[in-house]
């Protein structure tokens, strides 16, 4: 009888098998060595896909890019440019703190990878189909990165122990609750990011508003919202 044969290697069984170890087990664990021995293949095989490990690293970093909801930039969405950021935020966020350990390597930029130019371009693009000048716009795609991939890459409840006695009230008279932040770490990163992004976007509003009221041509005064 015939043994059954193993599935062909291919750059997405690479990035999937890449995705599995970052997700488990961090950055470091990847090499192709590691990612041969998982595949049941040679290490030389994956040369036929990848050049090195940064190269998977990048396509795994895309594949998280990848999964970032871009339909509210869409001109059929009826959602408004501060709308839609929020959105966009959220939905960004989500796929980030779904794979954190590759935080470092989005947090860099996109470079070269297709799904994260067209996250790029997509927002940039929108910001100014919405009267934002092209300066203006890069900086909120800028600040927006800043922001978001700052928040995933690492959670500020979970940097307290959860010893009451770390909290001298002799020397933090502040701090009596800190050694409950540990335990309430959900609801304490998601309400910091929720109140910084409305920060942020009530910001922005106001700039948009003044550049309005001062003449800027480019700018479209904000939609009329049922």
């Amino acid at each position: 009888m015939a043994r059954p044969r193993k599935p062909l290697l291919s750059r997405d069984r690479i990035v999937e098998a890449a995705s599995a170890l970052v997700d488990s087990e961090g950055l470091g664990a990847v090499s192709t060595r590691r990612l041969a021995a998982v595949l049941g293949v040679s290490g030389p095989s994956l040369y036929n896909h990848f050049r090195n490990k940064d190269e998977i690293l990048d396509a795994v970093a895309d594949a998280v890019s990848a999964q970032v909801d871009l339909s509210m930039f869409e001109e059929s969405d009826p959602r408004d440019w501060r709308e839609a950021l929020h959105d966009w935020a959220v939905s960004y966020r989500a796929a980030l703190t779904e794979h954190p350990h590759i935080v470092p390597v989005l947090a860099q930029g996109p470079g070269r990878r297709p799904a994260g130019l067209r996250v790029a371009d997509v927002v940039f693009g929108s910001m100014v189909g919405a009267g934002w000048p092209p300066a203006q716009a890069t900086y909120i795609g800028a600040l927006m990165r800043y922001f978001i991939t700052g928040s995933a890459l690492g959670s500020f409840a979970r940097g307290f122990v959860d010893d009451e006695t770390a909290y001298d009230p002799a020397d933090y008279p502040h701090l009596g609750q800190a050694h409950l932040l540990a335990d309430r770490r959900r609801q304490v990163d998601e309400g910091a990011f929720a109140t910084g992004l409305r920060a942020l976007l009530d910001g922005l509003a106001l700039q948009y508003e003044q550049m309005a009221r001062t003449g800027n041509d480019t700018v479209r005064p904000l939609p009329n919202r049922a």
